[in-house]
């Protein structure tokens, strides 16, 4: 294990609601491995975080002490260490990790990323700041929106690489709970999404979000009358919930100029919906992203020392 210390010179990490990815970087800054696991941060408890962290990124420590930096839901509430959130208006690339003290193992010298918060209206966001930051490394001069679909989805003004605003919508959560846990899960249990369902649903709620509920369950009642094949209503379920919340965000898109950072094939579902609208909105993966942010804010805190 002594040849890890040079494998890796630092660790990224992103804890996700859903997903948790890490990277070993070397000396040179090139991505050494890369790992991905899914895990729900609420079936961790309160005294396990450590472990769960070092299982996730355990086989690339040595004897020595490495640099983690982390992101997302491990320096939330009931994660490993809670860390204040940053108010808007700030800058996400500007922003310092917090060291967490107390580690029973040696080997890690952890830093957490702070989460951005808004008092009015009352909003939170915990790792997107990161995919932020790496997005605005990028491209400092954007000025528009930028949507981040996922469990919670995040639409987020900037302006002058500055967070303005944003607003969140439980779409991707709603999207899990109605597919899995009620009576519509058996009529959507397939992967595929139609998309001319998809593309009918989007507009109908744009139209009429009032109509949410009432289209949930004739999704149901198809089902029952007409054995709806279950891509057609899995595409109507997520272009409910899709345009529901499209409509819910419309002062941030329209006539913006937009970017989305996300996973395929959730964020293409995304832009298809804007693109209907005639926005044309430039997709990013996810990934990247976030280490692109974790790896800026990295150098800089190396620079401040």
């Amino acid at each position: 294990m002594s040849a890890t210390i040079e494998f890796a010179r630092w660790i990224a990490v992103d804890w996700g609601n859903t997903h948790q990815r890490a990277w070993a970087i070397g000396a040179d800054g090139g991505v050494r491995a890369h790992v991905a696991r899914e895990r729900d941060p609420r079936d961790i408890p309160p005294d396990a975080w450590e472990a769960a962290l070092l299982d996730l990124i355990g086989d690339w420590l040595g004897m020595g002490r490495i640099p983690v930096l982390a992101c997302g839901m491990i320096g939330g509430r009931g994660g490993l260490c809670e860390v204040d959130y940053r108010p808007v208006p700030a800058k996400p690339a500007d922003m310092r990790p917090s060291a967490v003290p107390g580690l029973r193992d040696g080997r890690i010298a952890l830093s957490i990323m702070p989460g951005l918060c808004q008092s009015s209206p009352a909003d939170v966001m915990r790792g997107e700041e990161t995919q932020l930051a790496g997005f605005l490394t990028a491209t400092p001069a954007f000025d528009g929106v930028v949507c981040l679909p996922g469990t919670h989805s995040k639409w987020v003004q900037i302006s002058a690489a500055e967070v303005v605003s944003f607003q969140t919508a439980m779409t991707g959560e709603l999207f899990s709970l109605l597919s899995q846990h009620s009576s519509l899960a058996q009529y959507v249990a397939n992967d595929a999404v139609d998309l001319a369902a998809f593309d009918e649903s989007v507009a109908d709620l744009l139209s009429d979000p009032r109509r949410l509920a009432q289209r949930l369950f004739a999704i149901r009642a198809d089902g029952l009358l007409h054995a709806t094949a279950p891509s057609v209503a899995r595409g109507r379920l997520s272009g409910a919930l899709i345009g529901a919340e499209l409509a819910a965000t419309r002062p941030y898109w329209l006539g913006q100029d937009v970017a989305i950072i996300g996973a395929r094939p959730l964020a293409g579902l995304y832009a298809r919906a804007l693109g209907a609208q005639g926005v044309t909105a430039h997709v990013l993966d996810d990934d990247p992203m976030t280490l692109a942010g974790l790896t800026h804010v990295h150098a800089m805190t190396l620079a401040k020392e």
